[in-house]
Order: C-alpha cells, then sequence, then structure tokens
C-alpha cells in the first residue's frame, strides 16, 4: 500500500486507534497532519513518525493542537495544514469521547458532549477536507465508527446514536462525491486495547471476550491497517461500505 505523494489528516492522532494510524500511514509514506487536543502527546507522536525510516524517504508529520468541537478550531487548523502541506488526500475521522450512562440518567450535556465530538467533528473535518480533495479530483475519508453503532450498547446511548450517525454520514458522502474520484468508508472497530478500554471493569472484559469468536481484544495496529488499505489504490472502488474490525464479534 503505497501512500507516497499523499497528505492525510488524523483526527485524535494523539494516542490509541489515532496514533497507530497515523503510524502506518506515515509507513506507507503519506505525510501526516496529527489533530487532537493535547499538544504534548502530539508532539511526541510527531517525532516517532519523523524518526522512521522508509526507503531512503523521510516521513514527514506535524501537530496541530485543535479541539473538533469547536469549529473555529477545525477550520484554523485545515487551514494551516493546506498551507504547509498545499494539500489534503486522505482524511481520517477518528476524534471520539464516551460518557457513558443510562439514558434515564444521562445529562444532556453529556449527550452534546458525545455527538459533537464523534458526529459534528467529523462532519465539519470532512467539509473542509472536501474542497481541497474536489479540486483534485481524488480523495479518501475513513470515518472510524464503532460495532456498538451497528448494535447498540446498554449505558452508551450517546456513544452508540453518533457512531450509527456517523455510518449514515458515511454513506451520504459516499454518494456525494463518487464520481469526482473520492471515496468514503467507514471502519468499525469491536473490543480494542486503548486507554478507553483499559477502564473498563473485569467482569466487563470477560464478557466481552466471551463474545469474541476469535477470543482476543483486537490491537490498534489492527485498526489500522483496515484504515491504510482504505486510503489506497487498492481500494478505488470500495466506497459506501463499513468494514469491522471486531474479531466476529457482530458479522453479517
Amino acid at each position: 500500500m503505497n501512500l507516497s505523494g499523499r497528505t492525510a489528516v488524523v483526527t485524535g492522532a494523539s494516542q490509541g486507534i489515532g496514533r497507530a494510524c497515523a503510524l502506518k500511514l506515515a509507513r506507507c509514506g503519506a505525510r501526516v497532519a496529527l489533530l487532537a487536543r493535547n499538544r504534548e502527546r502530539l508532539e511526541a507522536v510527531a517525532q516517532e513518525i519523523n524518526g522512521l525510516e522508509r526507503e531512503g524517504e523521510r516521513p514527514l508529520a506535524r501537530s496541530y493542537a485543535a479541539d473538533v468541537e469547536n469549529e473555529d478550531h477545525i477550520k484554523t487548523a485545515f487551514k494551516s495544514v493546506v498551507g504547509d502541506f498545499g494539500k489534503i488526500d486522505i482524511l481520517v475521522n477518528n476524534a471520539g469521547i464516551t460518557r457513558d450512562q443510562l439514558i434515564l440518567r444521562m445529562k444532556r450535556a453529556d449527550w452534546d458532549a458525545v455527538v459533537d465530538t464523534n458526529l459534528t467533528a467529523a462532519y465539519l473535518c470532512a467539509q473542509q477536507a472536501l474542497s481541497s480533495m474536489l479540486k483534485q479530483r481524488w480523495g479518501r475519508i475513513i470515518n472510524i465508527t464503532s460495532v456498538f453503532g451497528q448494535m447498540g450498547q446498554a449505558g452508551q446511548a450517546n456513544y452508540a446514536a453518533s457512531k450509527a450517525g456517523l455510518i449514515g454520514l458515511t454513506m451520504a458522502i459516499a454518494r456525494e462525491v463518487g464520481s469526482r474520484n473520492i471515496t468514503c468508508n467507514a471502519v468499525a472497530p469491536g473490543f480494542i486495547e486503548t486507554a478507553m478500554t483499559s477502564v473498563l471493569a473485569e467482569a466487563w472484559r470477560e464478557q466481552a471476550l466471551g463474545a469474541i469468536p476469535l477470543a482476543r481484544a483486537g490491537a490498534p495496529e489492527e485498526v489500522a491497517s483496515s484504515v491504510a488499505f482504505l486510503a489506497s489504490d487498492e481500494a478505488a472502488y470500495i466506497t459506501g461500505h463499513v468494514l469491522n474490525v471486531n474479531g466476529g464479534m457482530l458479522m453479517g
């Protein structure tokens, strides 16, 4: 999967799946713009990428501290990316949060925060990236959804709704811009070992693993490999698709 000459933007790139995606895209040859709120963590990821060796080429990554809940932050960051790199070829909408609570007890602020970060921010980032992609008549948008956006999850009505909405957004964008050689797909991870899942109770972890035919949690790098494939020319005839990376937790 050769992404040489491509410029990728990855949101939520400071840790977990976002960090793994940024590293994988860089190893495939892409220049990577890293977006997240934590500047210190972003800089660490940028330094890691810039220290990679790839067949004589030096990978290039730059960090852009931005809160994707804030539309002005998004606009400023994407303007800076285009100014620094000249274009945007690939967008990975990965930024996401949880604010878990039973729906009868869920506060409106927790609903809004999750939907704004997980869904609205993806729409705003896609808007900013598409202006560059439409000009060059080439682009890849990859939205990181979740198995719980497909099957629901008790205590996560806000998260499940935001991730289900992301699937609908993926298909709508795919239909709107497909004629311009721009694809839009989603990757739906299952139980992946990240900071977000590390705080789960042991009983819940055991129950989750029991529902996975492969009998293990996934790694962020396994999600990143799927993202790199969808970003490549090898996936040129795939759009509006949800790629499940869940160990068989959900089939069909």
